[in-house]
């Protein structure tokens, strides 16, 4: 059941999901079931770090987009000059 609940979760690229079934993992007492849970395990460690990476990729194109915005920015005096 754990480890169906593992490939759903790697599957949907779930990170909620691996991360609650980490909080809780089975003792796996077949050897089949462990060499099949060490699979699964490390392709959700390669699947967390794509993720962290995508994020950190997506986290710096927002940092330029608004970086870029700013420079755009008209400023206008916040005070009212009546000298003219």
């Amino acid at each position: 059941m754990w480890l169906d609940r593992l490939k759903i979760a790697i599957v949907e690229k779930d990170a909620a999901a691996l991360d609650k079934l980490m909080d809780s993992p089975p003792q796996l007492k077949e050897e089949k079931e462990i060499e099949e849970a060490i699979c699964l395990l490390k392709e959700a460690n390669s699947l967390m770090y794509a993720l962290k990476n995508e994020t950190s990729a997506s986290m710096k194109q927002i940092k330029t987009n608004l970086d870029f915005l700013r420079s755009m920015d008209i400023h206008t005096s916040k005070s009212l000059d009546i000298r003219s």
